[in-house]
């Protein structure tokens, strides 16, 4: 697959899991009159459908990355070349803010607007780190075990993480920044998210060193104990 078609499919992949994300938190809001679990179960339900079918769809194409942390994991796991690692991280980046964009345009709201939701303090960095150590342990670890249910898994893991993390489980770096740009359910201010992606860049690394050490190539030493 050529690397123009990858991106593509990274760029369609990113833009409509923004889009939903997005979209459903803004309309999940409208509808639950103030009930701020409604509005979240609303968000975290269209959230998990939607990375079901989008890693479905465009996982055979690029890898299905739709994340800076997930395309870095892969990179330094020796799964995924490094000359591809810039336009895949930039295709995610601008992709997530086009998705943006197309959820207020959907919502008659301007193009962006700079969030006021608060995500800050030792509570929400540790809240990002579990959710993105579990995410890249899903995808690492349900690769090897079920790789055709990854999409699956991640999209349940998400739908989960939303409830049981203090931050909603944001868990990548390009809907972190893009969503710093939409003044919704689903925003975070520009302040919180450097500390965010900070957390969200050592979860990862940590998530990839577990994945290695389960999967490890057995040494001799370990042999001669079977």
């Amino acid at each position: 697959m050529t690397l123009a078609r990858r991106l593509a499919a990274e760029a369609l992949g990113t833009a409509f899991l923004l889009a939903v994300v997005v979209g459903s938190g803004i309309m999940g809001e409208r509808l639950a009159a103030g009930n701020a679990a409604i509005a979240l179960l609303a968000n975290s339900i269209a959230t998990g459908c939607g990375l079901w079918v989008l890693i479905t769809i465009f996982g055979p194409i690029s890898g299905a990355h739709f994340n800076p942390a997930v395309t870095l994991a892969f990179a330094t796991a020796g799964e995924f070349g490094w000359r591809d690692v810039v336009p895949y991280i930039l295709i995610q980046i601008v992709a997530a803010f086009a998705g943006v964009a197309a959820a207020h345009v959907m919502f008659e709201l301007p193009l962006f607007t700079a969030s006021e939701h608060a995500r800050a303090g030792p509570s929400q960095w540790l809240s990002e780190g579990v959710a993105t150590t579990g995410l890249l342990l899903t995808i690492l670890l349900g690769a090897r075990v079920q790789p055709k249910w990854v999409g699956a898994l991640v999209a349940v893991y998400i739908t989960g993480a939303y409830w049981f993390t203090a931050s909603t489980s944001l868990a990548n770096p390009a809907v972190t920044l893009a969503r710093a740009a939409t003044n919704t359910f689903a925003g975070i201010r520009p302040v919180d998210t450097p500390a965010f992606i900070v957390a969200q860049l050592i979860a990862a690394l940590l998530a990839m060193l577990v994945a290695r050490w389960f999967y490890r190539t057995p040494s001799r030493s370990d042999s001669n104990q079977t």
